[in-house]
């Protein structure tokens, strides 16, 4: 009968439909898989275990069948009793028994409730890598979007900035011509102003000048006449060379002329202030105005000064600076002072040769042990210091080569010594240029040379 089948056929749909409803409730509760590929692990052996489990612990009190008979239930009734009398003593492990079997329905439980949710976070990091792809994907349509409307503002921009810039030149042309213009003027007008200023300038060098050689005619003059006025002696009562007194000249204004000016020797022994590092202590022998004590008061160092000339010595007083008035043997025999170094600029060269041993040694007296001995004096391998600086001062007796000086220092215990050329000679005589360098150099170097010894 076509109803009849029509009937069983959709019976058996709808058996289909519950069938897979059923699996479906069943792979939800106990999933195999997660999204993406993720291996969930597999429960279902330790499910068969536990139901296999289950049904040792049903058993548990029941008696094996056998075949029926008066046989069958004595042996039965038999095992009963026996059950019944042994029931005190398996009591506590069929509780074990069942108790494990209920912790493996527990433990099968939380494993199926973790698969489950590692599903859910599988498939919820599946929904959420789509949410982030799409939106990317929109962001990224926003963004080039955007882009494109800067990139057209950013041309337009441009396109204005540059038309601006082109108006901007324009005007800063005119303006530039214009202040050329100005500025021509005003360097005409600077450059008249500051020739006039030089006119001036020489016109008061030259009324300088003039001043200068009108008071040296009259000094000149004066000494020519004071010369006039001395009465000539007789030739019984004139006195021998070496009984001549000193002559008797303005030394301060000596100096001034053909040594330099004070601030000129300030500069130059300068140099000597990197040697005097650490030093506490430092004699000026010869200290004259007192430039080399200036050069200690700036530098923090006591600085203690001594000349024969009352003069000098004086002026260094009336400049808050520490000297006295002594002949330099003498004060370095009679001192209890002991010093860091020892200064000695210009005067060896004005002392007996014979004494300069003695000399040398009072200054090596007078050091503490690695104390500094240092002596400038004219350098006679400079055959230029003959010619003009040497003999323009009446006292000097003797230039002392550097040789000589360096071996008194040795004999005298100082170890460690320099020696350093000052002021070359083609600086003050142009005319030496022209001379070849080695011959020079050789016959013409320094005017001036320093000699530094340490004390051991």
């Amino acid at each position: 009968m076509p109803g009849a089948d029509s009937s069983a056929d959709l019976t058996r749909e709808e058996i289909v439909a519950i069938v897979r409803e059923i699996r479906e409730r069943v792979r939800a509760r106990y999933p195999e898989s997660a999204p993406n590929g993720v291996v969930l692990p597999d429960l279902m052996p330790l499910l068969h275990a536990r139901d296999l489990a289950e049904g040792k612990v049903a058993a548990i009190g029941t008696v094996n069948p056998r075949p029926p008979g008066l046989v069958n239930d004595l042996i039965q009734a038999v095992k009963r009793l026996i059950a019944r009398v042994m029931d005190w003593h398996v009591r506590e492990q069929v509780a074990f028994n069942r108790a494990v079997v209920r912790s493996l329905d527990a433990i099968l439980e939380a494993l199926n409730e973790n698969n489950r949710a590692l599903a859910a976070l599988a498939a919820a990091r599946e929904q959420a890598a789509s949410d982030l792809a799409a939106s990317w994907a929109a962001w990224r349509q926003e963004w080039e979007r955007k882009l494109a409307t800067n990139e057209l503002q950013f041309l337009r921009s441009v396109a204005e900035l540059q038309g601006a810039f082109q108006h901007r030149t324009s005007l800063l042309e005119a303006n530039f011509r214009e202040t050329v213009k100005a500025q021509h003027a005003d360097f005409e007008a600077a450059l008249k102003r500051a020739v006039l200023e030089m006119q001036q300038q020489l016109a008061r060098d030259f009324a300088h000048q003039r001043i200068e050689f009108e008071r040296l005619i009259h000094r000149e003059l004066r000494l020519i006449r004071q010369r006039a006025s001395v009465p000539l002696a007789t030739p019984a009562t004139s006195a021998t060379p070496a009984e001549e007194a000193a002559p008797d000249l303005d030394w301060m204004r000596l100096a001034e002329e053909f040594r330099g000016s004070p601030e000129d020797i300030r500069e130059r022994q300068r140099f000597y202030l990197p040697f005097l590092e650490g030093c506490r202590k430092v004699v000026d022998l010869g200290c004259g105005r007192g430039e080399f004590l200036e050069l200690m008061r700036e530098a923090g160092i006591e600085g203690v000064g001594v000349d024969s000339s009352d003069e000098c010595v004086a002026l260094c007083r009336s400049k808050g600076l520490c000297a006295e008035t002594a002949d330099l043997f003498e004060w370095l025999r009679a001192t209890t002072d002991s010093f860091d170094a020892v200064f000695c600029a210009q005067v060896v060269e004005h002392l007996p040769p014979l004494r300069l041993p003695e000399f040398v040694r009072r200054c090596a007296d007078v050091l503490r042990p690695g104390g500094q001995l240092i002596v400038e004096t004219p350098n006679p391998q400079c055959l230029a210091i003959f010619a003009t600086h040497f003999y323009l001062d009446p006292s000097h007796v003797r230039p002392v080569p550097a040789p000589l000086l360096r071996f008194l220092m040795q004999e005298a215990g100082f170890t460690g010594i320099q020696v350093h050329w000052l002021s070359p000679a083609r600086d003050s005589l142009a005319g030496l240029e022209a001379l070849p360098e080695d011959f020079r150099e050789t016959f013409f170097g320094a005017l001036d040379y320093a000699i530094i010894g340490r004390k051991l």
